[in-house]
């Protein structure tokens, strides 16, 4: 917690780039050390990929992307245009290196380092976003009713015990739930289900772009400065960055960091770090004034996608692409979710809906980078949280906040570091 003393003697100017639910996080968590902060983006808080995310707060899900048996699922990510990941083929040339990175992460090995990696900060997740939301006045965002996997059978739920029992072997608390458990938790769950998960201590939002809004509301509150601007580039001193390029003007610079999400690779690149981050395309379909309700998300643990509850409707999620950053979005890959969640959801309508693609900045090893830049120690980074932007956002910006108040940060942080490639 920052102390008055500190606010009151001022630690000098930070200028955060990028204002989604990280960089938000970061320049809330600053301000409140003491520090004059200035929020840039190009489009308004939280509007952009975090705006669209399955809203889940995954404090005791440790899964990186890259998993044992990846290989043999390369034929379906190339052939089956309705697979939870497709690779595009006119794409795939430029992937061909990062993808080479993401297979060697697949080995049990390294799943197994990675999650532990991952389980470093979902530990400290809960406990950060309860500060920043008290900080914020915002804690009506969140509802507490645990994430449930749910199975058809014996089968596909047995096949998912290794992934239960790597989250438990990590700290998480998962508990079984029988057919019986399954209707009284959702009573409009499809009744084929007949097994599930219940992991107790995961939570979520209603509003994941409302959620940002309100954070940087109450940045804005305390005399934090938000400025609407597309950086092109920046400016570099003898001692690092000095300026951020604007078409119209550039803005000075003391101290930066870097939490632009996908966008993060080129601004890195230009601070002399070369990042493997590419986007994993994510999509989701909003149902809008859906009848149908369900206590709390619930996820078909074999099909692997997500029904969330949100203030506007039920939010489906989980269907991701890899591609060029500036290809045309697929809103096809959108629409296969509602067949899916009629399945699971026998009422549902599904009558008027809503498509959406975002950026998840992904990085081979499903780890973010989150560190004070070893050869520019005015910058700090804190981007590639891939499909955990929202989940981490809290605890990167107390991080964040640790490293420019010279503390030792609260998680060790060399896991993250840029030169671990």
């Amino acid at each position: 917690m920052p102390t008055s003393e500190a606010n009151q003697a001022g630690r000098g100017a930070v200028t955060v780039l990028g204002a989604g639910i990280v960089g938000t996080c970061c320049a809330l968590a600053l301000q409140r050390e003491g520090f004059s902060v200035t929020l840039i983006d190009r489009d308004t808080p939280g509007a952009g990929t975090s705006s669209g995310n399955a809203g889940l707060i995954q404090t005791g899900t440790p899964m990186p992307m890259a998993t044992p048996g990846l290989l043999r699922q390369v034929p379906a990510m190339l052939l089956d245009p309705k697979g939870g990941l497709v690779i595009r083929w006119r794409h795939l040339p430029r992937l061909i290196p990062w993808l080479w990175r993401f297979f060697r992460q697949s080995s049990a090995r390294q799943t197994e380092a990675n999650a532990r990696a991952q389980m470093r900060l979902l530990d400290h997740v809960g406990e950060a976003y309860r500060e920043l939301v008290k900080a914020a006045g915002a804690e009506d965002m969140f509802r507490y009713k645990g994430l449930l996997f749910v199975y058809r059978n014996a089968k596909d739920a047995e096949a998912a015990g290794w992934e239960m029992d790597l989250f438990r072997r990590h700290g998480a608390r998962v508990d079984a739930v029988t057919a019986d458990e399954l209707r009284q938790m959702e009573p409009a769950l499809n009744r084929d289900y007949s097994h599930g998960f219940h992991l107790p201590d995961c939570f979520y939002t209603v509003d994941p772009k409302h959620l940002t809004e309100r954070l940087a509301e109450a940045f804005g509150r305390l005399g934090g400065v938000f400025r609407t601007a597309e950086v092109t580039g920046i400016e570099m001193g003898a001692a690092g960055p000095t300026g951020l390029r604007t078409a119209s003007e550039t803005i000075p610079v003391e101290r930066l960091v870097l939490a632009a999400g996908v966008f993060s690779k080129k601004f890195a690149k230009e601070l002399g770090v070369s990042v493997p981050l590419e986007t994993a395309r994510g999509y989701h379909l909003m149902l809008l004034d859906e009848t149908v309700r369900i206590n709390g998300p619930v996820l078909d643990g074999k099909n692997h996608f997500a029904v969330t509850p949100m203030s506007g409707g039920l939010r489906l999620a989980g269907m991701v692409e890899l591609a060029n950053l500036k290809a045309a979005p697929n809103y096809e890959r959108a629409e296969m979710l509602l067949p899916l969640a009629q399945d699971m959801l026998p009422d549902l309508k599904g009558a008027k809906t809503r498509p959406w693609m975002g950026h998840r900045p992904m990085i081979p090893d499903s780890l973010p980078v989150i560190e004070q830049s070893r050869r520019h120690p005015n910058t700090f980074f804190a981007f590639g949280h891939g499909q955990l932007g929202l989940t981490m956002g809290a605890i990167t910006g107390l991080l964040i906040a640790d490293l420019a108040c010279g503390r030792n940060p609260r998680v060790d942080l060399t896991p993250y570091r840029s030169d671990r490639f």
